[in-house]
């Protein structure tokens, strides 16, 4: 049973609107960022520095970097960004962002539509800009996606995904991240793939990113926090997916995830209130209801004194 301190990195900024075809206006945005660091996440993804043509969503990531950098950096979250390549990690380094993101696919055939580069490809480039990126002081984060199935290979062998951890180890490269960008794990593969992640170092700072695809997500945290996942990436009101998969599912709603772990009785240390407002304020902006429960129905209030569980 986990005992571990539980850190939510929101990246409903970037994945949650990387599929949007409404793109969101900078000031909206700003709003939105604001009031998701007043909410306690510990991380806060902002965007992604890639090519605004191919992403205009993400056109504006390196402008609010700068802004949330500007205040003080005491009380603020930690501010993260996903790279795809050495443009963007220049622009990343260039702008101070406090975590550079980025990771390679166990699929092969998701590796070719994500990147246009195979596995082996994209695996030598991201070592190569995690050394980088830590030579230059900042705080990197690598993943490996469609780490529990692929939607279009379908199951991803275990030993795929144990190969990349072991060359990013030997890149010194600690902070992993294992994500089902295709929403096909279940509880026993999470518990399976993670305590065999776990047994390669006890350096690993272990994270997890989780699509609901199939309705899966919520079950699949759990069972990652039991066998000692600290890092749980959501996006609020459940946002988000990847276009570079077969089928598309939101990710695990952030205040759906702090609402299950509060009935637990673990500390998330989150205001559900401020997250609920924005994720409605988000369906507004959408015009349909997003894929989270908790900002629909409200939260189980308990104790008696009417505090919601989770705040």
């Amino acid at each position: 049973m986990g005992t571990n301190q539980i850190r939510i990195h929101e990246v409903g900024l970037r994945d949650g609107l990387q599929m949007e075809a409404r793109v969101v206006p900078t000031e909206s945005k700003i709003r939105w960022a604001t009031a998701l660091a007043a909410s306690g996440v510990e991380i806060l993804q902002l965007g992604s520095f890639v090519h605004p043509e191919r992403v205009p969503q993400m056109a504006d990531t390196d402008s609010l970097v700068r802004r949330f950098r500007a205040g003080s950096p005491t009380g603020r979250p930690v501010l993260s960004g996903l790279v795809l390549n050495q443009k963007g990690l220049d622009r990343a380094l260039e702008t101070g962002v406090d975590l550079v993101c980025m990771g390679v696919s166990a699929s092969e055939t998701h590796s070719l539509k994500n990147t246009r580069m195979t596995g082996d490809q994209a695996l030598e480039l991201t070592l190569a800009m995690g050394r980088r990126a830590m030579e230059a002081n900042r705080r990197v984060q690598v993943s490996i996606q469609s780490a529990f199935g692929c939607g279009y290979e379908g199951s991803v062998a275990e030993e795929r995904v144990i190969r990349i951890a072991e060359r990013y180890l030997s890149a010194g490269l600690t902070d992993i991240s294992l994500a089902d960008t295709a929403g096909h794990a279940d509880p026993r593969g999470v518990r399976s793939l993670f305590r065999a992640i776990r047994r390669l170092s006890p350096e690993i700072e272990p994270a997890c990113h989780f699509h609901d695809t199939y309705g899966l997500g919520l079950a699949n945290c759990v069972a990652a926090w039991e066998e000692g996942v600290g890092g749980f990436e959501a996006s609020f009101g459940g946002l988000g997916g990847c276009p570079f998969t077969a089928v598309a599912g939101g990710n695990v709603c952030t205040e759906d995830l702090a609402h299950l772990f509060g009935r637990m009785g673990l500390a998330v240390g989150l205001d559900l209130s401020g997250l609920i407002a924005l994720s409605r304020e988000a369906s507004e902006f959408f015009g349909r209801d997003l894929p989270g429960s908790i900002y629909k129905t409200g939260p189980i209030r308990w104790p008696p004194d009417g505090s919601a569980v989770g705040d």
